[in-house]
Parts: C-alpha cells; sequence; structure tokens
C-alpha cells in the first residue's frame, strides 16, 4: 500500500462495521423488553431466541452450579430462573464481547477490549448504586458499549495506526489527538455514528460524543457521562485489558469533583468493583478470550 493512500473515511469506517455479523443491536429492544411491565417471558424468550448464541448462554448460565435448582431445557424457563438482571448482563456481555472477534490493529491481546469494557461497565453499576443519581443498569450498559468504535476503527485502520502512534509520540499529545490528526476523526466519532444506526437512546449516543472532554457536554447527558468517566478512570487504574491506548486518555479530575466522585469515594469503590469483577470472570480476568 502506498504511504499516500488517505485513510478511509468515517462513513467508511462505519459501513464495514455495520456490515460485521454479531453487532450488539439486540442490546437496545432487549433491554426495553426487560423494563416494561408488561413484557412477559415470552416475549423476552422470543427476543433471546434471534440469537443462537445467546440463547446458549442463557441456558448454561440458567443451568450453572450458582443458579442450579433443577435443569432446565427452555430459554423461557432459563428466563424465569435468573431473572431480569441477570439475564441482561448476560445478553450485554455475550453481544458486546463477540462482536470484538477478528479485531486487528491495536496491539491487543485476546479479550482485553471485552475485559475493560465489562470492568468499567461494573464501576459504572457500582457508582451508580452508591450516588444513587442514575439507573444502575444504564450505567453499566454505557460502560459496555462506549468504546465500540475502537473496534469499527481497528476492523478498518490497521495499517495506519504506526502513524498514529509516531504522531502521538512525537507530539505527546493523548491517543485520540493523535487518530484525528492522522485520520481525521477519532474512535469516539464511530462510537457515537453506530450507536445511533443500532438504534441506542440519544443519551448513549451524547456521551460517546462527549466522553472524552466532558466539560463541553449538553446538560442532558451529564449525569450518565460523569459516572462513566469515573467508571472508565477506575477501570483504567485497576488495569486488565487495559492497553496502549487506554493510558493515553485525559483524566477531568475538576469535572469529577464536581459531580462528588471524590478520591475518597473512588478508593472505596475500587474494592468493590475489582471483587464483582472477579466473581463475573474468574481466571480470565486477566488473561484470555472472554466468551460465555
Amino acid at each position: 500500500m502506498s504511504s499516500t493512500t488517505p485513510p478511509p473515511t468515517l462513513e467508511q469506517v462505519c459501513e464495514k462495521a455495520l456490515r460485521l455479523p454479531c453487532s450488539p443491536s439486540l442490546l437496545p429492544r432487549l433491554a426495553i423488553a426487560l423494563q416494561a411491565d408488561d413484557s412477559s417471558a415470552a416475549e423476552i424468550e422470543r427476543l433471546i431466541s434471534l440469537d443462537a448464541s445467546l440463547a446458549a448462554a442463557t441456558l448454561r448460565l440458567a443451568n450453572s452450579a450458582m443458579f442450579a435448582r433443577g435443569t432446565v431445557e427452555t430459554v423461557e424457563a432459563a428466563v424465569f430462573r435468573l431473572g431480569a438482571k441477570e439475564i441482561y448482563r448476560l445478553a450485554a456481555l455475550v453481544l458486546v464481547s463477540r462482536w470484538e472477534g477478528g479485531q486487528q490493529g491495536l496491539r491487543w491481546e485476546p479479550g482485553d477490549f471485552s475485559r475493560h469494557a465489562l470492568i468499567t461497565a461494573i464501576a459504572g453499576e457500582v457508582l451508580a448504586s452508591t450516588t444513587e443519581r442514575i439507573d444502575p443498569q444504564l450505567a453499566y450498559t454505557a460502560g459496555l458499549v462506549c468504546d465500540l468504535g475502537k473496534l469499527a476503527l481497528a476492523h478498518s485502520c490497521n495499517e495506519f495506526y504506526p502513524a498514529v502512534r509516531a504522531f502521538r509520540e512525537r507530539m505527546q499529545c493523548t491517543w485520540d489527538q493523535a487518530e484525528r490528526a492522522v485520520l481525521g476523526y477519532h474512535h469516539a466519532d464511530a462510537t457515537k455514528k453506530l450507536l445511533e444506526a443500532w438504534h441506542f437512546p440519544k443519551v448513549f449516543q451524547l456521551t460517546a460524543e462527549f466522553l472524552t472532554r466532558p466539560t463541553e457536554a449538553p446538560a442532558e447527558a451529564l449525569p450518565l457521562l460523569a459516572h462513566l468517566h469515573a467508571a472508565k478512570y477506575l477501570a483504567t487504574s485497576l488495569g486488565p485489558g487495559v492497553t496502549e491506548e487506554g493510558f493515553l486518555t485525559t483524566v477531568h479530575g475538576s469535572f469529577l469533583r464536581e459531580w462528588g466522585f471524590t478520591p475518597e469515594l473512588l478508593e472505596a469503590a475500587m474494592p468493590v468493583v475489582h471483587d464483582r469483577a472477579l466473581q463475573r470472570l474468574g481466571d480470565k480476568l486477566t488473561v484470555g478470550a472472554v466468551a460465555m
């Protein structure tokens, strides 16, 4: 490839990503069904059964040692056994982690993206439960999907990452600044477009758009954005799944303090996040592909 070949446009990156199999597009529909008072177990079963591997994972979890009280043989029975909260956690992890497969470009080991995304999600859930300012499930979902644009870029921009690294080292800037300089956009731009295409709620799109510059965000996005920014800080501090670009970001400390995320609160949350992540991932917490 010629060194003068321009990078793909943001539209081309997202079009390619949207053609990939196993997208997380089912997640918003499942979230709505699980939250609706009039949704039946049969309706939730119908949605889960649209995705064969998700249905299989649901049955495996329902029959695992954690939940086993006799074998269940149908997805509907598994839904009754697990309950909405566990179903949602499982579905979110399955749908996001599976989309990781086949990425290139960034210096990731298998499972790194999903591992960091899950710990960010758990951190968001813990912080939301602590502050009681937003729904913990909302924070959990945002943590899982807020960096999906990284995967989109990894699928399309592999050959441009040496230039991104070189620019960042030369200019001593953040990773997203280097991406924008070399590519003309950065991963948050791709995340926003993908979440829009998958019909995620507007607040998710805004959170993705302003994640690296939270002080510029509109008021409607600030509560979720503050929790997500704090969750990203906790997940990065804990370390599992964090790779080269993960440490090259800006922490907006004054913004976090303004929203009550003091060093003391964050320090107290860290062991809780670690314990929940360990319970969820076991020996996959630090190495290996994350699969259900």
